[in-house]
């Protein structure tokens, strides 16, 4: 059996980086992932990336919340 690997992300004010931590997380050759990205209010796009990431993946959950300082 493969274990479930859960990878965390937190997320704020990272646009400029966010595509490439998705894309290398989601490339992985161990496929057995639940990837979670946690949006902390991020004024920019990256609540937009996040979802669009999680529509594309179903690895992917995203959890957005107000910032937490």
């Amino acid at each position: 059996m493969v274990e479930l690997v859960s990878i965390i992300v937190p997320i704020y004010k990272v646009e400029p980086y966010l595509e490439a931590c998705i894309a290398s997380i989601v490339n992985q050759t161990y496929r057995n992932l639940e990837i979670i990205l946690v949006d902390d209010g991020s004024p920019d796009k990256c609540p937009e990336i996040c979802d669009m990431w999680a529509q594309k993946d179903s690895r992917i959950r995203v959890i957005h919340k107000e910032n937490g300082g």
